[in-house]
């Protein structure tokens, strides 16, 4: 019999669920870059849910079952994730990734994403970037990087994004239908801000490549862009 599914948690669900002891994936063995990322791709929006259901054409059904069944499901349904299910994933990313460390090691997120996304379950791009003019690149999330700015002591998730794509002459070639943003970092020495605001909603209007958008002056449409 196929396991129930359940919805993404919203609203006064998310935080009577999610609050609490005991309440959201438990870390062990440097577990913590895949627990979070979980977290955040999973336990309160369903824009990536294809991944838990979609035959894609590389799609591993083993991993993607124990993705559906032993880590989101029991998320959205109790709020909590026991160290068991996540090592299970592990070792199977373990497995088909060729790499022992993965079971043990700290990791960036970005290896993760990238194994399971594009080699385990064969997902196309969800970003296409586009730096001066160049040609395009395709992937599956985008990491902040930027120099240490005075003026931003504790910014939110809008001003990061904007700047590093200035600072980067970045653009989005297309609307995505699923934003994956890394947050910057140096390591577990260093942090280059104390806190980070989270923007409940993004815009990317400047971030656009060839978007109509508003003269500043005059009102028309715009047909130059300062930076």
């Amino acid at each position: 019999q196929a396991p129930d599914s359940f919805p993404p948690l919203r609203n006064e669900a998310a935080v009577c669920v999610l609050r609490g002891r005991m309440k959201g994936i438990q870390g062990h063995c440097n577990s913590c870059y895949m627990d979070a990322a979980l977290f955040s791709l999973f336990s309160c929006t369903s824009v990536l849910d294809s991944m838990l259901f979609k035959p894609f054409p590389l799609c591993d059904r083993n991993v993607q079952s124990i993705l559906r069944d032993e880590i989101v499901n029991p998320l959205r349904k109790t709020g909590f994730v026991r160290a068991r299910s996540v090592m299970h994933l592990r070792e199977q990313l373990t497995e088909k990734g060729r790499c022992s460390s993965f079971t043990n090691a700290e990791k960036d997120p970005e290896e993760f994403l990238n194994l399971i996304m594009h080699q385990i379950l064969g997902i196309e791009p969800l970003l296409k970037l586009q730096s001066g003019g160049q040609k395009e690149q395709d992937c599956y999330y985008y990491q902040i990087f930027m120099d240490k700015q005075e003026d931003l002591v504790v910014p939110d998730v809008q001003q990061l994004v904007e700047r590093s794509f200035l600072s980067s002459e970045l653009k989005l070639v297309e609307i995505p239908s699923c934003f994956i943003i890394q947050m910057p970092r140096s390591g577990k020495a260093y942090k280059m801000f104390s806190k980070i605001i989270p923007s409940l909603e993004l815009d990317i209007t400047d971030l656009l490549l060839d978007s109509p958008r508003e003269c500043c002056v005059c009102g028309s449409v715009a047909t130059l862009e300062c930076s």
